[in-house]
């Protein structure tokens, strides 16, 4: 597609949330776009109410592509993806195994894990994020002294419960990585994937040393080692230098 074929592509990026990995997969893919920044609530922490005029819901990521929004994070992956990687983009890996078209099982392993985490990274490890927000949140909450011993006990009982739940989904990354194909580094094997990129701001929020979060270096050494990667990762940096050249700072902290 040309460049004067090409429909306005705009992310709608707001501040603390997902969008970053798609200004990422933006940088990764090289198209023309531009970026709209927005600020959350300081009291609520609540999304801008102006993202209520690019998408119903109000949230973000959000990205218009000539006249139409489109929210969620990996269906706008897979999308961006399906109309603007090149030939030899490796972000949608090949999907069938030589004289294997169309048939059932025919599919190779790194496009099945393709597709299967682009689903599960929103399906499994973030709800677990969400919960493992909302005793943190409890803990900081301005509530009256003699209130907080109680909150304090409702947030340990939410962390009881999330804890070995993470722990079961690290440990199963960590095999993951071990039996990726073609030995890795990424999960779908030797190059990156929109997968990948959907993986990164879970991973990088969990390994955040605040609460004695789980993911580190010696329990998991691939699994680490693998979120290292993504950080590394050219075109991410230039998504992080954009975001502080136009607003200032970056922060990925939830």
């Amino acid at each position: 597609m040309g460049a004067e074929e090409t429909p306005k592509i705009t992310l709608h990026w707001l501040e603390k949330s997902r969008s970053q990995r798609i200004l990422w997969l933006l940088e990764e893919l090289g198209v023309p776009y531009e970026v709209k920044t927005y600020k959350r609530d300081p009291k609520t922490m609540r999304a801008a109410p102006e993202l209520k005029k690019v998408h119903e819901l109000g949230k973000s990521p959000v990205v218009t592509v000539g006249d139409r929004a489109f929210a969620e994070s990996a269906f706008i992956v897979e999308y961006l993806c399906e109309h603007f990687a090149g030939p030899l983009s490796t972000l949608i890996p090949p999907k069938w195994r030589d004289g294997c078209e169309g048939q059932v099982n025919g599919e190779t392993e790194t496009w099945l894990r393709y597709r299967y985490y682009m689903h599960y990274c929103e399906g499994s490890l973030m709800t677990l994020m969400t919960m493992r927000y909302i005793p943190w949140s409890m803990r900081r909450a301005p509530v009256p002294f003699f209130l907080r011993p109680i909150t304090s006990r409702i947030a340990t009982k939410f962390e009881d419960l999330i804890q070995p739940e993470l722990k079961t989904q690290l440990a199963f990354l960590e095999s993951q990585l071990a039996s990726a194909p073609d030995g890795g580094p990424y999960l779908c094997g030797a190059h990156l994937t929109g997968a990948d990129i959907m993986m990164s701001y879970p991973l990088s929020t969990i390994q955040t040393p605040q609460d004695g979060s789980p993911l580190n270096k010696e329990s998991y050494p691939k699994l680490w080692a693998y979120t290292e990667l993504l950080k590394e990762s050219e075109s991410s940096k230039r998504a992080i230098a954009k975001i502080v050249e136009i607003d200032g700072e970056y922060n990925d902290t939830m």
